[in-house]
C-alpha cells in the first residue's frame, strides 16, 4: 500500500506565484527550438519517430500517438536527480524532478508520433521539456526493447557526467526536497505520487520510486505534527 495519499499529497499544496524562468538559464528561442527539431527530425532518417516515456510523458503526453506499446530502456533507471527552483519548486525551496540516470533498466512506454502530425506534436513537446538553451544536450536517443524487437526511441532528460546538469543524492536528502517543494504546477510529491499511480496502472513498479515515497510521506507526517 501506498503511504503518499492523496490526503498528505494536499498537505504539501501552496499557492504560489509564477517567477519567470529558472535561475541561471536562458530560454530557447523560436529559431533555436525549430533547429534543434530540424537536428532530430534529421537524426530520425526518415522512420517513424518513437518517443520514450518514463515519468510524466506517460500520464499527459499532451499528443495523441499512433501507437503506444511497452518498452524497456536497459542501463538507464529512473532518478529525481534534477534539482529546480521553479514549476514545482521556488528559489526559497528547491525540488527535484526525475531524470534517467545510467545503470540497471527502466521499464516505460514508447510511443510513436502520428505521421500526419509529427513536426508539430515533436516540436509541441521539445518546446515542453527543453525550455533552456543550456539543457539542448537533454535530448537523447536509446535503444529500447519492445515485443517487436529493439527500437530507436527519443527520450529527454537522460543524464550523463560530462553534462553535469542532474546529481543523484541519498534517498533521506531526496525524500525531504520532494515533500516539501512546491511551485505554480504542483508540488514534488504530487509529481512523485502521480508518476508511481501511472507506472501501476501500467503494470509497472519501480523499487525506487516506491521506497521513496514511504520516505515523503514520513517527512510530509513529521512536520505537520511539529
Amino acid at each position: 500500500m501506498m503511504q503518499l495519499t492523496p490526503e498528505l499529497v494536499a498537505l504539501t499544496i501552496k499557492d504560489v506565484r509564477d517567477d519567470g524562468p529558472e535561475p541561471g538559464f536562458t530560454p530557447l528561442c523560436e529559431a533555436e527550438l525549430d533547429d534543434l527539431v530540424d537536428k532530430v527530425e534529421s537524426e530520425a532518417d526518415g522512420k517513424p519517430l518513437m518517443i520514450f516515456a518514463y515519468g510524466s510523458l506517460i500520464w499527459n503526453p499532451e499528443f495523441e500517438p499512433a501507437r503506444r506499446e511497452r518498452a524497456t530502456a536497459h542501463g538507464w533507471h529512473r532518478s529525481f536527480s534534477l534539482r529546480i527552483a521553479r514549476w514545482r519548486a521556488t528559489s526559497e525551496q528547491p525540488g527535484l524532478m526525475m531524470a534517467l540516470e545510467r545503470g540497471g533498466q527502466c521499464d516505460g512506454i514508447v510511443f510513436t508520433l502520428s505521421a500526419e502530425r509529427q513536426r508539430a506534436d515533436l516540436r509541441a513537446l521539445i518546446a515542453r521539456e527543453i525550455k533552456y538553451r543550456e539543457v539542448r544536450d537533454m535530448v537523447r536517443w536509446l535503444p529500447v526493447r519492445t515485443e517487436n524487437g529493439t527500437r530507436k526511441a527519443l527520450t529527454f532528460w537522460a543524464s550523463t557526467k560530462r553534462l553535469g546538469l542532474t546529481r543523484p543524492l541519498p534517498a533521506d536528502q531526496a525524500s525531504q526536497l520532494i515533500a516539501r517543494a512546491c511551485g505554480q504546477g504542483g508540488s514534488c510529491a504530487e509529481y512523485l505520487r502521480n508518476t508511481i499511480v501511472d507506472l501501476q496502472a501500467e503494470g509497472i513498479r519501480d523499487r525506487n520510486l516506491w521506497h521513496l515515497q514511504a520516505l515523503v510521506a514520513e517527512d510530509i507526517i513529521a512536520r505537520h505534527k511539529a
